[in-house]
């Protein structure tokens, strides 16, 4: 049997894993498999479509029903182009936090997650832990979905899944659901001195953010649900947040791609908003083509992930406010692997440690004390487990 190591030296191994969306994290992967084996726990991989990339779950305990989830991802941001102090794949403890890209977003949780195994072992528990790593969170929650369908089939019903998100140890109960699209308009090409007998791409595209704009100045003026009034901001957001295309100052331009992404607050579908989207667009191109036929627009949806509603008297959040002692009502405006969890039938909350403020910055980090809150968190879960 393996040494079990600490929470913080776990996450010194999981940060020095460069795990950065883009590239695979099988290295990663393959530690925490090793980890795992170590204990006697066996652990499933799910790989994606082309095999660079797996998700993994596995469990401790008996194999019953009733357990909770320990839910986390493995994938990280870029650091290029940030001005870190440190290395950004090494953790760096000073002034009583810990620097290091994912240490706050959000591998300190999983390092909590993993380092429970051990412990969780020792207690004799009566139900049993779960834990799941997914990849590509951080592009649009893409890798979940295939982890969980396979948990539903593999392992008995949990009774809750805790998604270990930034949250301050605060007990999340909803937050808004997404969907992206990429939006490309081909225009035609010709002198911008007769730029009527083409189609600019570019300036079409103008047309089709202003209409984003319009909906945004509609949604803010209008008086919010309940449920949306809880949200900050209340109401269904859209952004446009790259714009590309064009070739020359004086040609029009033959291409303009940006992605348009919806935040949509729980009690509105964006299935819904995603039609909206697509009659304008429709409307849009049918101007376009009147001058041109080879004109057009290309919408591919790139991610959707769905909200997190609260739940009346649901397990997680009963279970996680019995663990923290919060007892405040928090929901947020970010998207997170818990509305996978809901809509596939799992009781949800996000609860985890660090500040959101600080996913994605440069010299990102994770107070100790929020380490350790959590350690703590979940030191009270395994034992509840046990009882």
């Amino acid at each position: 049997m393996s040494q079990p190591l600490s929470a913080r030296r776990i996450l010194d191994r999981l940060v020095s894993f460069p795990t950065v969306s883009r590239d695979s994290n099988l290295e990663l992967i393959a530690w925490v498999e090793e980890y795992l084996a170590g204990f006697g726990v066996a652990s499933t991989r799910v790989m994606n479509e082309d095999g660079t990339k797996a998700s993994l779950f596995a469990q401790v305990g008996p194999d019953v029903a009733g357990g909770v989830i320990l839910s986390g991802h493995t994938d990280v941001v870029p650091v290029e182009g940030q001005a870190w102090d440190s290395d950004p794949f090494v953790v760096t403890e000073r002034d009583g936090r810990l620097y290091g890209r994912g240490t706050c977003d959000m591998k300190g949780f999983d390092a909590l997650a993993l380092a429970a195994v051990p412990k969780a072992l020792a207690a004799g528990l009566k139900r049993p832990l779960q834990i799941a790593l997914s990849h590509d969170e951080e592009v649009g929650c893409v890798g979940a979905p295939a982890m969980i369908d396979r948990m539903r089939a593999e392992l008995p019903p949990a009774a809750a899944s805790i998604i270990g998100e930034p949250s301050m140890m605060k007990v999340v109960t909803g937050h808004k659901g997404s969907c992206g699209f990429r939006t490309h308009l081909r225009g035609f090409e010709v002198h911008s001195s007769i730029l009527d007998q083409g189609v600019n791409a570019i300036m079409e595209g103008a047309r089709l953010i202003e209409w984003c704009n319009g909906v945004n100045a509609a949604n803010r003026a209008a008086t919010p649900g309940p449920l949306a009034a809880i949200f900050e901001p209340p109401y269904t957001t859209v952004h446009v947040g790259t714009i590309s295309g064009g070739t020359a100052h004086n040609i029009t331009a033959k291409d303009c791609v940006f992605p348009v992404d919806f935040r949509c607050v729980p009690g509105e579908s964006p299935d819904s908003w995603e039609a909206r989207f697509r009659a304008e667009v429709a409307r849009l191109e049918q101007q376009m083509r009147a001058r041109r036929p080879e004109a057009g627009i290309d919408v591919t949806p790139s991610f959707s992930i769905p909200p997190l509603r609260p739940e009346e008297g649901g397990a997680a959040e009963t279970l996680a406010r019995r663990l923290s002692g919060d007892n405040a009502t928090h929901v947020v405006s970010y998207g997170t692997e818990a509305g996978q969890f809901q809509e596939r039938g799992y009781s949800a909350v996000v609860c985890g440690p660090g500040d959101i403020a600080q996913a994605h910055q440069p010299n990102e980090y994770l107070s100790v004390e929020q380490f350790e809150a959590g350690e703590r968190f979940i030191d009270r879960l395994i034992g509840a487990l046990a009882e």
